[in-house]
């Protein structure tokens, strides 16, 4: 079987950052498909398009040629681009885009038509793939699921540091509440709820760094290295 290794999480868990850097110990490509609909939020912002219109962000995808290529040489580790511009980490998470990106991603439309190419992205090759529904619906089969969680105050404080490298000042005690209201709407969302695959392994990574992180998946993935 090719080698998939599928990470799921809440938001600010530490996903991106442990999937980015797995795929660079084990020489593997990577994507995170939040970014994917991050792509889409962004563009429907731009466009101003009705964020509950499933038909109209679909058009999106297609009129502003939203696309993702995997490219382990790019600052994200793939590149998406849309109306042939590559599309930067600062517009991808800027806090308008953060704010409306839950919304879009609810919509089971638009859900399937990214789980498709997610699909023929892992078709291209041993991937690791990050996100909130890769294990359960994107690659189900994958033989390597994680769910990768912790507490809402390590993920605050994740997420801050984030945002301040980018210049961005963020206030605690907001971004504890936007986290743990964009949990409530990936919990219960109809379309591909945010939960563990039921073969997945749950690691709370609270109290460990990205590299404990990804020392304990790569002893997983091959108990013998």
């Amino acid at each position: 079987m090719r080698l998939q290794i599928a990470i799921d999480g809440p938001a600010a868990s530490g996903k991106t950052t442990v999937a980015r850097c797995l795929a660079d110990r084990l020489n593997l490509l990577y994507l995170d498909t939040g970014a994917m609909y991050r792509a889409l939020a962004y563009v429907a912002l731009n466009t101003r398009t009705d964020l509950d219109n499933q038909s109209a962000l679909v058009r999106l995808i297609d009129q502003h040629a939203i696309g993702v290529e995997l490219d382990r040489a790019a600052p994200l580790g793939f590149r998406i681009r849309a109306d042939g511009e590559e599309l930067t980490p600062e517009a991808l998470q800027s806090n308008a885009v953060t704010s409306v990106v839950s919304t879009i991603a609810a919509q089971p439309v638009v859900r399937e038509a990214m789980v498709r190419e997610q699909r023929r992205i892992a078709q291209a090759g041993p991937v690791v793939m990050a996100g909130r529904d890769i294990g359960t619906v994107v690659l189900p089969d994958a033989p390597h699921k994680i769910f990768l969680t912790a507490s809402v105050q390590a993920r605050v404080q994740r997420r801050r540091r984030q945002m301040e490298t980018m210049g961005v000042d963020v206030n605690a005690h907001e971004l504890a509440a936007e986290i743990e209201e964009r949990d409530r709407l990936d919990e219960s969302r109809a379309a591909s709820p945010l939960r563990p695959a039921r073969d997945a392994v749950v690691i709370d990574s609270s109290a460990m760094s990205a590299a404990a992180v990804v020392d304990r998946i790569c002893a997983i993935v091959d108990p013998a290295a």
